[in-house]
């Protein structure tokens, strides 16, 4: 149905068992993807953004033990047979890695690896994906295409490397791109250009897109939505605009006003988040920001909480959420990424 989103996450949970125990990568997150829409998934190293995101796309370690619902385009993922679900990967769902190095092939020219994925999945000629390719590297803006297809990935440069892997992820014209942490190792001028890049793509295609980042300020010019991550929960979710101007979970309010501005006075020290995220194999039951948090109390250490609105479109998992009053304030991240 039309109203159906691109992608609906449903209380997905992952955990690895390793040396030291079990570790609860994910537990319980639930998120979706509107149609022709950008949702921004953020949170500090270690919050379960990116193996979320390889729960979606089926790339978890053999060890991973994964539960709850994929659904894209109605139809779960995750129960699907992984031959059908071959068929959807690459072609209707495709993922643009965060370290183009490691993932495109160091002794495979740059044509065989854009144009395998058409031949195999699209069924098109070895001339008709030739002319594809060029074309694609036009428009992710790779100059002289025709001549860059017969290079090795080695002797590009990042951003050239970054860009051969978004027009791979296009090649078969998906539904839904997942841009895990596009920009690490970037300068920030290239990383500028990388984001308008996909952001113009999405529009231009009408396709949805994941973006994934560490960064407040990637997600914040880029999104419609945003889903604020932590220890393998989702601490808040909304609308890009409401998130950052209001934040309401302590978490997002904290990490807010440890972002840098063009306003921030040079001489002034920066806010800081005291301590760690928490062990992954011994998780707190309540709140997991309780012990960084200067607001806590005993109710945040019961077992949740879970998200609840606290407006429209904006969802907070917080027993003692920001006042709307006092959760605006200059200290945000700019909305243009600045």
């Amino acid at each position: 149905m039309s109203g159906e989103p691109m992608l609906q996450v449903r209380n997905l949970h992952t955990y690895i068992g390793t040396a030291r125990g079990v570790v609860r990568a994910v537990q319980d997150v639930s998120l979706h993807v509107d149609r022709a829409q950008a949702l921004g998934v953020v949170g500090e190293s270690g919050s379960g953004k990116s193996m979320m995101a390889k729960a979606i796309m089926g790339r978890l370690p053999a060890r991973a033990k994964c539960s709850g619902e994929v659904l894209f385009q109605g139809k779960d993922l995750l129960s699907m047979p992984r031959k059908q679900r071959a068929q959807i990967w690459g072609k209707q769902v495709a993922m643009v890695f965060q370290d183009p190095s490691r993932s495109l092939n160091p002794v495979v020219r740059v044509e065989r690896q854009l144009t395998e994925g058409m031949r195999k999945l699209l069924g098109v000629g070895r001339s008709e994906a030739r002319g594809r390719a060029v074309e694609l590297l036009g428009e992710v803006g790779v100059p002289d295409p025709e001549r860059r297809l017969g290079n090795y990935p080695h002797e590009l440069s990042g951003g050239m490397r970054q860009r051969v892997m978004i027009a791979i992820a296009l090649a078969c014209e998906p539904d839904l791109l997942i841009a895990d942490e596009p920009t690490t190792a970037l300068d920030v001028t290239i990383q500028r250009q990388i984001l308008d890049l996909l952001r113009r793509v999405q529009r231009d295609r009408g396709m949805s897109l994941m973006l994934i980042s560490h960064d407040l300020a990637v997600v914040a010019g880029q999104t419609d939505r945003v889903a604020v991550m932590y220890a393998g929960r989702l601490a808040e979710a909304g609308s890009t605009r409401r998130v950052f101007e209001t934040p309401r979970h302590r978490y997002t309010h904290a990490l807010l006003g440890a972002t840098p501005t063009l306003e921030h006075e040079r001489s002034a020290p920066l806010r800081l988040i005291p301590g760690a995220l928490p062990d992954p194999t011994n998780l707190p039951e309540g709140c997991r920001f309780t012990a960084r948090c200067a607001h806590a109390e005993d109710e945040c250490r019961t077992p949740g909480p879970n998200m609840a609105p606290v407006a429209t479109d904006h969802h907070v998992a917080c027993v003692r959420p920001v006042p709307e009053h006092a959760a605006a304030g200059p200290e945000g991240a700019d909305l243009n990424g600045r």
